[in-house]
């Protein structure tokens, strides 16, 4: 089962890259939304061609999706999809490269397969419950490091805040990629050490890549070092850590008391 919605949700994202692509560095449509993050004709058509190629061949599993309002009834389903039209909006609109879609389908709270696709690079990041991570088709793995070897870490100046670290401030090296999926996948393939977010984050944003990430080798888990649950009530998680294991004990080990 994993495999075959493996298949499907390949399908979609590449058939949202061909839509999301037509918009790109198009002047597409922006606006903001009732939270003030931004989003785009190009997402709503995105989730349009996404939703009607994955529900019309499981009309059964549950929706989650940033663009359409949330159906409890998804709550109630054996199997749900978690999708991020496009993951970055802010990066689309400004024409940059690293937006990224990410579908997902989850089990009884596991992601079970998973798809960031990055069509203006044509790079597809992919994984199953029990299966390798791949980019391309390629196995990828995590890095090795531990704190004590000047770590590159994707996150946010935020992350920086003194009091998110009472047993010390980590040293490492700060990089920033717009799409949270994108970071995910980046650490799972080794081009960064690591991704940390203390913000809350949304369940479409990190379901595809957090599998992607684990099945990478990376320890992946919230803000508190426990695992990630999908398909709850409020949809989101405490934060995201994604990082090689020996950084993530580290990391662990100054930001929680």
């Amino acid at each position: 089962m994993p495999e075959r919605d493996l298949a499907l949700l390949t399908k979609a994202a590449r058939a949202a890259g061909d839509i999301a692509l037509r918009y790109w560095k198009n002047a597409p449509k922006a606006w903001d939304k009732a939270d003030t993050s931004p989003v785009t004709e190009a997402d709503l058509a995105c989730n349009d061609k996404i939703q009607s190629i994955l529900r019309s061949a499981r009309p059964d599993y549950g929706w989650l999706s940033e663009e359409t309002p949330d159906d409890k009834a998804r709550l109630n389903t054996e199997y749900q999809f978690i999708i991020d039209p496009i993951d970055g909006t802010r990066a689309f609109i400004a024409g940059e490269k690293h937006f990224s879609h990410s579908l997902a389908v989850a089990h009884q709270g596991r992601i079970t397969a998973a798809v960031v696709y990055l069509p203006a690079l044509d790079k597809l990041y992919t994984a199953t419950e029990f299966g390798p991570a791949l980019c391309d088709g390629l196995p990828i793995r995590c890095s090795r490091k531990s704190l004590a070897d000047d770590p590159n870490i994707l996150t946010s100046k935020h992350t920086l805040d003194p009091a998110h670290w009472p047993n010390g401030m980590p040293q490492f090296q700060r990089s920033f990629r717009a799409s949270l999926a994108y970071r995910l996948c980046l650490v799972a393939d080794g081009s960064f050490d690591g991704m940390i977010t203390f913000m809350d984050a949304w369940e479409w944003d990190i379901a595809a890549g957090s599998l992607i990430a684990a099945r990478a080798g990376a320890t992946v888990s919230d803000r508190y070092g426990l695992a990630l649950d999908f398909n709850a009530l409020t949809a989101q998680s405490p934060g995201t850590f994604a990082c090689a294991p020996l950084l993530h004990d580290d990391l662990m080990g100054l930001t929680n008391a």
